[in-house]
């Protein structure tokens, strides 16, 4: 074995768990910001710590209501229908095959599998743990993509899963959601006059009263600021966690041309899927709101560039002694 190929798995690694470690720090955050809303809530509205308990609270609820439920609702609100694994209509055969083959090579259960009636070509995976996972993909993935592409793509999802990306998803995205119902709240609650304690105790209360009116100044803008940085921290983490599947999904495949093909294939496709939004855009391996619809905003953008992802692929190919060429 020469020495750059010694090299590669040890490099490849490395960049797995530097993208790991990134994305619990971007959690972390999440959660410090969550917590500082809720305190400043808390106090400028004289509920103290309870604000910061609230905030939890509401964190916990949403979290176990996804948990449970949230796959199933991504499936509904996505148009998907399941595929009899057992008996496959002749033109999912291919997609049940190479699913076995990757769930397989990742060491996987079987995962269930969707299909969305769509011509542009997209996938995501979702679930709570890879015992109850799914794959979803549209017909026009099946159509448009050869075999070694597709493959690239499953090994990409099915990457997800045992990266248990889908669980790390579901919680930012519920913790964002939290940060936003809880900003919500609080704005609705001044606007209809809760802030008016406040402002009758800063008459009565000389310097303490100037200091509680501040507090809820400072409430109020990170009522207005923390959603954004929740929106930001959330896109953060979903790029962060996309590089890491294509990074996993070649160590399934051993084949990085595959997927950077499908990726190149999948992001030049002119057709808009149209069952997804901005709840739903970071599930998808490529990002599936094209730049020019007045949806799309790339300060949020929830996918690495293509062009990068594509090069990071092509120099593993060229560590491998594989030709990096995307045709």
């Amino acid at each position: 074995m020469t020495a750059e190929a010694r090299l590669t798995p040890t490099t490849f690694y490395r960049e797995i768990e530097r993208n790991r470690r990134r994305s619990w720090l971007l959690v972390a955050i999440v959660v410090i910001v969550l917590g500082l809303l809720g305190a400043a809530i808390g106090y400028a509205t004289g509920f103290g710590w309870g604000g910061v308990v609230i905030a939890l609270g509401v964190a916990t609820v949403m979290s176990v209501g996804t948990y449970f439920a949230g796959d199933a609702l991504v499936m509904a609100t996505s148009g998907a229908r399941e595929v009899d694994r057992a008996k496959p209509a002749d033109r999912y055969q291919q997609f049940v095959n190479v699913a076995e083959e990757m769930r397989l090579a990742g060491g996987l259960p079987p995962p269930r599998l969707w299909v969305i009636d769509d011509s542009a070509p997209n996938a995501f995976a979702t679930g709570r743990d890879p015992e109850h996972a799914s794959v979803a993909v549209t017909t026009g993935l099946l159509d448009k993509l050869d075999r070694e592409q597709l493959q690239g793509v499953i090994g990409h999802e099915m990457s997800h899963i045992g990266n248990l990306d889908i669980r790390f998803t579901l919680l930012v995205g519920v913790l964002v959601g939290s940060i936003a119902l809880l900003a919500d709240w609080f704005l609705r609650f001044t606007f209809w006059g809760g802030g008016r304690r406040s402002s009758n105790d800063s008459d009565r209360g000389g310097g303490g009263g100037g200091a509680m009116a501040l507090l809820f100044i400072l409430a109020l803008v990170l009522a207005v600021v923390a959603p954004l940085i929740g929106r930001l921290v959330q896109a953060s983490v979903s790029r962060t966690r996309e590089s890491l599947a294509d990074a996993t999904a070649v160590e399934l495949t051993r084949n990085p041309v595959g997927l950077a093909r499908a990726l190149r294939t999948i992001s030049d496709d002119p057709e808009v899927l149209e069952v997804a939004n901005r709840a739903t855009q970071h599930l998808y391996i490529v990002n599936p709101i094209k730049s020019f619809e007045e949806r799309s905003k790339s300060l949020f953008d929830t996918h690495p560039p293509i062009g990068e992802r594509i090069r990071a692929l092509e120099s593993i190919a060229g560590r491998m002694g594989l030709a990096p060429t995307v045709g």
